[in-house]
């Protein structure tokens, strides 16, 4: 049986969508999914619990889609069962975010729970490699796309960001901690003519269950408000939520939306 830890945003209907049966949907108190009910809702400093409660009915496999920002912990809602989770939990708080993953996974595997990634569960989420629009990248874009690739690595390496985007051989700007849509929305008074690329992909050895960069439908017009000439993405690294939208935006608005092959 398949529990999905569900988060806000489009992801985890996404998931859903996809799979022929429902799985049992669950929610961290505080982050409730923005479409789908939740059949448990459980708080932090109660999770022992909530994986012995997940062990009962018959679960064996969990999923986590959506986004979740690093909750406040109340000591005093603390239950036994999570007692002896808390050392693991502070330190996946103090943690950068793959680190803190690693650790929230290794909980549940150490539960007996096998964790499955959203794209193992719902193939269909990852594009197929090539330009998937009517705009084609140009040889400029390529480059910038390669350079952007290499920023990337550096800034995985240091557990940064999975995003930047990049004009003439030049960073125009990097995701930090406020997401990819805060960095397009810093570029939309750029002061140069426009072009460039957003490039997205994974950190370097992260964990593909959880927190895989995504763009979805506002990323196409987020990057058109910031001047971009198009998307560049990693191929097996990067969902795409309602992607025929996404497809349907980017020819609309003249945005080229390249998949290419993941670099080490």
């Amino acid at each position: 049986m398949l529990a999905l830890i569900a988060g806000t945003g489009v992801l985890p209907d996404e998931v859903v969508s996809c799979l022929a049966e429902r799985p049992l949907i669950c929610a961290m108190e505080g982050f409730a999914p923005d479409t789908l009910s939740a059949d448990i809702v459980f708080p932090l400093e109660q999770l022992g619990s909530f994986i012995a409660d997940l062990k009962t009915r018959g679960v064996t496999e969990i999923c986590m889609a959506g986004a979740v920002k690093r909750p406040a912990v109340d000591p005093s809602r603390i239950d036994a069962a999570t007692m002896p989770l808390v050392p693991i939990l502070v330190q996946a708080i103090q943690s950068g975010d793959d680190g803190a993953l690693r650790a929230v996974i290794g909980i549940f595997e150490n539960s007996g729970l096998n964790v499955r990634a959203a794209h193992e569960i719902a193939p269909e989420l990852l594009p197929p490699l090539g330009c998937l629009t009517e705009a084609q990248p140009s040889d400029a874009d390529r480059a910038d796309a390669d350079r952007a690739s290499s920023i990337l690595r550096a800034m995985g390496a240091a557990d940064i960001g999975q995003a930047c985007a990049v004009s003439k051989g030049q960073a125009l700007a990097i995701e930090g901690i406020f997401g990819t849509a805060w960095m397009l929305e810093s570029l939309t008074q750029r002061p140069d003519a426009g072009g460039g690329v957003l490039f997205k992909g994974p950190k370097p050895d992260q964990d593909f269950r959880a927190d895989l960069p995504a763009i979805g439908p506002e990323t196409i017009s987020s990057a058109v408000a910031a001047g971009l000439s198009g998307i560049v993405i990693e191929k097996g690294g990067v969902l795409v939520l309602q992607r025929q939208r996404v497809i349907a935006e980017c020819d609309r608005l003249g945005l080229f939306l390249y998949v290419r092959e993941r670099t080490n």
